[in-house]
This record gives C-alpha cells, structure tokens and sequence, in this order.
C-alpha cells in the first residue's frame, strides 16, 4: 500500500473505519446492518466501497470466503454484536482452515457495560474472546486513536504478510467509540514485499537444487498456496519431469497436462506414485487428512526425500521433512526456475508414465457411481469453459474431489473438505461472483446442503449475478446413509424433505430446469442458462438413497 495520511478532521472512529478500509485496497463489504453497526454504515453510503447484503450473517460470511478466493483481496464483512459474531464464527473457521484472508468488523455493547452481565441487548459475556479462538486475532478497539494501530496487526495476520499463511482476524468497535471522533492516524504501512522470504528461498536454495537435480523419481505435491502458480509450476515439473499430484484447492494448475494427476493422495494408486518416488517435493499443502487420508485409515503415504515449501514455522513442524523453507512457494519457485536455467537436466519418460498409469487407475478406483458424477463435471467445463465451480458437500463434489480436472487455476473450491460446513456453496458462489463479475459461476450443492442458505439466491438475483446454482436433488443425506449403513448403524435423520426447488425457483425470480443426471442433459441444460443475464438454476433429479432393512437374528 502507497503512504500518506488518512483525512480524518471531522470523521468518526466509523467514518474513519470505511476510509482506511478503501485505502488498503478493500472495494466489497459484505453485511446485515443493525443498531449496533449504525455507526460503521455511516461512512459506506459516502464511499466507493460497495455493500452486498446477505440474508444471514453465515452468508455474509461465506460470501467474504468466496470472494477472497477469487480476487486474491481479504473478503470483509460487517456484523452486529452477539449473534452476528457468532452467526460468523462457522464461516471464520472455514477460512482458518483453508487459509482464506478474511476481515470480520463487528460491533459491540458500549465500553462500559462489557464483562458485567447487565443483560444488554446482543450481549456476550466475552465476545473478544470468543472471536479469538477461532479467528487469527481478535482486536479491540477502546479509544479512536487504537483503530488504525488495530487494523495494521489485523492486515498483516490476513495477507500472511508474518511469514505465517493468512486467514480470518476480528476486530470489534465499541457502541460509545464507533460514534465518537476519529484520530488522526500514522502513515499507512507500505506492502510487504515478502523480503524475508525470499532471503530465507536463496539461502536453501543450494541444498534445494542438489536434491532436485540428484533425483531419479521426482513426484510434485500441490496445495493450495500453489494455485496461482501455474505457469511456475508447468516449468517446473517439465524441467524435473515430475508428475504433480493436486489437492482439492491447487485443481486447475496443471489442466490436461500429461504430467497432470488430478486426483486425491488419499487413493490408493495415488499413494503408490508418492511412495514410488525418491523425492517429494510438497508446494503449500498442509499435508492434511481431509486430503491424504480421507478414508481415515491413519496412515499417511510414505514420502521418502521429503522437501516441504510452506510459509508457516507451526505447520511446517507438524510433518517434518528432511528439508523444510519457510517461504512463499512464488518466491521459491522463481528462485529455482532462475538456477534451472543453468543446469543440464537429463530426463526419463518415469514421470510421463507413472503420471498417467496413476490417473487410470485413479479413474478406475473412484467406482463407477463416482465416475458417472465427473462426467457431469466433465459435461459442465465442456459447456463453460474457465468458470468457476462452488460446492458444498455434495455427492458430485465429493466425486471431483476424488477425481477431476479444472480448466482453471483456482477455479475450484468447496467446503467438503478441510473444516467441512455445509451451507457454503451457495454464498461462497456468490462471493466469487461479486470478485469476478465477468465470469461464468457454477454453484453445486445437493439438496440437503441447499436448504442450510437457499435464501442466499436472492442476494444473486439483487446483484443479477450470473450464476447457475446446480442442486444435485437425491432427496437427502445419502453419503451420511451410505456412511451410516456401512458401519452397520440405523439410518436415521438422513431424509429431510426437499422443497419444491422449482415453486422456490419461481418464486425467486430465476429460471429453472429439473434433468436427469445425464451428461448429455447437463449439457444442454447448462447451455441454456448460458443464454441468460442473472442467476438461475439447474435441478438434477436423482434416485433416493433406500438402506438395505437390517438383518434380525
């Protein structure tokens, strides 16, 4: 960010909060106003910043998270006191979990009234607190001149600029302080420039390139701190001849390259590609289970001549490698791309092959149910080329979790992973729509999902988003009935009934379509809805999920 001093003669500590908001480069905010937020929606209507307004405070939060994703910007949003912070902690730990820079500006009960229990309205017994054991950081501002020191630390944990990866951080605005007169404030930091990251990629970059260059059987791990660096990581793994296997959040960064292993390490076939390899090299993944163990076995895949690239220490020593930078991937891999360029490389078809003997058998292994939901994928980046897919937890998402390959980097995203919420897809779609608004979204939840914030469309159509929100209608919970069934325990509580998604439909002013699961059908559904401005939705119908009766004795 440039200096200069903010103008805040005549402001209010609210005022002043908008103000500081626009210099630092935020241009949405995402909110529900209330009696206790008066006072920072005094200076929005005098702004540039623009206001989305959810229909729930988990939406706004959602909605941040998707938009964060997709423009690279911390996603921020307003709330009251009480049940607007808490109504905002699921999504908080949403974006802790998958790294995702997120500003929560809350109010809360006059300065005097905190901690005492006097019954207020919204009041919490320790709201500061309880925003700090999920966010980064929480702030509390207590006098005008505490906003601008208050919002430096909050930026600095969001954009991870602390060599630590970025996230969600809190900052709370006292009813008496919000009102009151601003403070001048000290000259805006300037960008962090990641110096320290880069000092620390050169200074193990020797030791970085004799691993790289000895190995035989390279195999590149891929997460999400890699996922906007494609053309990076493209050279890269042709210079090593390196099959690069991809999270769930790094889909899109190697799209059908033959090096490419789209598919999650928790498969089998997979796992036996990092094993088979004589050096790993991790690129901002956190080595996770919800990636590299989902079937829960325990067990993690052997990586022999592990090389992990992460920005945080904490994270970097909860899987320990043989060599380990605290560094910005972008950083390192420009800084290993530069001494490439001056070392001979002799190169094997191993990762060519072992790259594409993984993907067959990832294909086959995933069953032929989950198959038949990528090829609905497959039918939809046909139709869409470079859209953006938000999911919730639904059977097609876990399915391309499993298996699929995106056409664009950091294109898709969804909670099915990680910490896990549902309700995400619909308000982080329209999140990611706000940040792109000349791309192509496509929003996949299932029918039980949808109901956790159907509400959220009509924040799509107030924005005549151009959206298609896919609900996969399989009448209920069926990966929890399959889940349940299979350990031998009753179905219960795995049937909510849907609504009538095209009375909804209708009712909210989008166009509707009911389809089978047929790619053909997905297909051309998708293509319709191409031809329309606004939102709208696709409804694929499919059987209901009916449990084997358990046998008496």
């Amino acid at each position: 960010m440039s200096g200069g001093d903010s103008q805040t003669a005549g402001q209010t500590v609210g005022e002043a909060l908008v103000g500081e908001l626009a210099a630092r480069g935020v241009r949405h905010v995402f909110g529900i106003p209330g009696v206790h937020t008066v006072e920072l929606y005094r200076g929005l209507g005098q702004s540039d910043l623009r206001h989305i307004t959810p229909r729930h405070e988990q939406g706004a939060g959602f909605m941040a998270d998707g938009y964060a994703r997709v423009s690279g910007r911390p996603g921020v949003a307003f709330v009251i006191t009480g049940p607007g912070v808490t109504n905002l902690l699921t999504p908080m730990a949403q974006a802790r979990a998958d790294s995702v820079p997120m500003l929560v500006v809350s109010g809360v009960n006059e300065s005097r009234s905190l901690g005492r229990q006097l019954g207020h309205l919204h009041e919490l017994p320790d709201q500061h607190a309880l925003a700090k054991l999920v966010a980064l950081n929480s702030e509390h501002v207590s006098a005008a001149e505490e906003l601008a020191p208050a919002l430096e630390r909050a930026f600095a944990l969001i954009d991870g600029s602390e060599t630590a990866r970025p996230g969600p951080t809190h900052l709370q605005i006292p009813l008496d302080i919000g009102g009151s007169a601003a403070a001048y404030k000290s000259e805006i930091a300037a960008d962090h420039t990641g110096g320290d990251s880069l000092e620390q990629a050169i200074a193990d970059l020797p030791l970085l390139m004799q691993r790289l260059t000895a190995a035989e059987r390279p195999v590149i791990l891929a997460g999400g701190g890699a996922r906007f660096q494609a053309n990076q990581l493209r050279q890269l793994a042709e210079n090593l001849g390196a099959p690069v296997i991809q999270t769930v959040n790094a889909r899109g960064v190697m799209f059908d390259h033959p090096l490419s292993v789209p598919a999650s390490p928790s498969l089998a076939s997979v796992r036996a590609l990092i094993e088979a390899a004589d050096l790993v090299l991790a690129l901002g993944t956190e080595l996770g289970p919800t990636d590299y163990d989902m079937y829960a076995t325990g067990v993690m895949p052997q990586m022999t001549g592990l090389i992990r690239v992460d920005l945080c220490a904490e994270q970097l020593e909860r899987h320990p490698a043989e060599l380990a930078i605290q560094a910005d991937v972008a950083d390192v891999l420009s800084a290993i791309l530069a001494d490439l360029e001056a070392v001979t490389m002799t190169l094997s078809d191993w990762g060519v092959n072992k790259a594409s003997e993984a993907r067959a058998a990832a294909w086959m292994e995933i069953g032929e149910g989950y198959r038949a939901q990528v090829e609905v994928l497959n039918a939809l980046r046909a139709v869409a080329p470079g859209s953006i897919v938000v999911g919730d937890s639904a059977q097609p998402i876990y399915a391309g979790n499993l298996y699929y390959d995106h056409d664009r980097p950091g294109g898709w995203f969804n909670a099915a992973t990680g910490y896990g919420a549902l309700g995400y897809g619909i308000p982080a779609a329209i999140g990611a729509a706000i940040a792109a608004p000349d791309t192509t979204v496509i929003c996949i939840v299932g029918d039980g999902g949808a109901q956790f914030s159907l509400p959220e469309i009509m924040t799509a159509v107030d924005e005549d988003l151009p959206i298609t929100f896919v609900v996969w209608n399989n009448y209920g919970y069926q990966e929890i009935a399959r889940s349940m069934q299979d350990v031998g325990v009753p179905v219960v509580g795995c049937d909510p009934t849907p609504p009538d998604f095209s009375a909804t439909a209708r009712s909210f002013g989008v166009s509707h379509r009911a389809i089978s699961a047929d790619p053909q059908d997905v297909a051309a559904a998708m293509l319709d809805c191409a031809k329309e401005t606004g939102p709208s939705m696709i409804e694929i119908i499919t059987p209901k999920f009916v449990p084997t009766p358990a046998k008496k004795d």
